[in-house]
């Protein structure tokens, strides 16, 4: 890539599981990267060789962003659904507080180009699916509702101030990258809890319902790999365009039922993976599957690693790499 060519971006949580990814595919672009990271949540590890690493806040943005950036990928939030119901407000200070900063030091620096790591969470509880960017966003956690609030922060941004923005809302995010992958603590995310039954680290995996209105009575979930997660950011920052605020769905279209995950990884590992059914959880839908029509339509993304069983099979290889 010719200099005239290369950019230089700022990944914001970029050593998180998704934002090491992203980094790693702007670094292969041929891009100059900078992560900013707390490591409260992030690995130093996770940060790609040739990226620039600062350790700091979102909130102290102002400190390093300058003129010399041509756009932001901003994926540092709290993420934990569970934790955000008995910890609200960490939640609103973190993922608020924290891009009204990053806004207002992009706003001072001239920095008009944001890739916004947003979520399904919006959504809340979904009249019809496959959803749309259209349907009801009805949050039902604060984590949700501070990813929408962020949301309209931006759309404010780019009315107001010209801000050329594009607002990435993920549904169930699963599979690695190489050296780049999965590793919460706590875990929440239903495919590296069952590597873990696999791995011995785990005894059970737990059903939370088998009683719902869906084929075999557990829940649906459209799965997406990160790589090609990473792709849709990178297609974003060419699409981004002065004074919008483009939303766009990310998922493969297609659900994959919690018993369907666990019997993918039986088949990959080669492991027997106990079952226990348990209660139902408050607020988990029978469905969630995404319309990815908009990002297909406008950023040109499809993604081209759908296949279950090669998410499975890349997650498996990074857990037994790191554990």
């Amino acid at each position: 890539m010719s200099n005239a060519q290369q950019k230089k971006y700022l990944v914001t949580g970029g050593a998180g599981y998704v934002g090491s990814v992203v980094a790693a595919h702007l670094l292969e672009a041929g891009h100059r990267v900078t992560v900013l990271d707390d490591l409260s949540t992030g690995h130093r590890e996770g940060v790609p060789a040739g990226a620039e690493f600062i350790e700091g806040r979102i909130q102290d943005a102002a400190k390093w962003l300058d003129a010399s950036y041509d756009g932001v990928l901003h994926f540092a939030a709290s993420s934990q659904v569970g934790e955000s119901v008995v910890n609200p407000e960490k939640y609103w200070v973190n993922n608020v507080g924290g891009t009204t900063a990053l806004l207002a030091a992009m706003r001072d620096a001239g920095v008009r180009t944001l890739v916004f790591s947003s979520t399904a969470a919006t959504y809340g509880e979904p009249d019809d699916v496959p959803i749309t960017e259209d349907s009801a966003t009805a949050p039902t956690n604060p984590y949700g509702a501070t990813k929408l609030a962020v949301d309209h922060m931006i759309s404010g941004e780019c009315a107001a101030h010209g801000l050329a923005a594009v607002s990435l809302r993920y549904f169930n995010v699963a599979g690695a990258y190489g050296a780049y992958g999965e590793r919460h603590d706590p875990e929440s995310h239903l495919i590296p809890l069952v590597l873990q039954v696999a791995q011995g680290r785990r005894e059970a995996i737990s059903v939370f319902g088998d009683d719902y209105p869906t084929p075999d009575g557990t829940c649906v979930r459209d799965y997406i790999h990160v790589a090609d997660l990473a792709d849709a950011h990178l297609l974003a920052l060419g699409a981004a365009n002065t004074g919008e605020h483009l939303i766009c769905n990310l998922g493969n279209g297609n659900g994959f039922s919690v018993r369907e995950v666990i019997e993918t990884v039986r088949q990959v590992t080669g492991h027997p993976i106990p079952e226990v059914v348990a209660d139902r959880r408050g607020g988990d839908p029978a469905v969630l599957v995404a319309s990815a029509e908009r990002a297909k339509e406008r950023l040109g993304w499809r993604p081209s690693r759908a296949d279950l069983k090669g998410i499975v099979a890349d997650a498996w290889e990074f857990a037994r790499r790191t554990h």
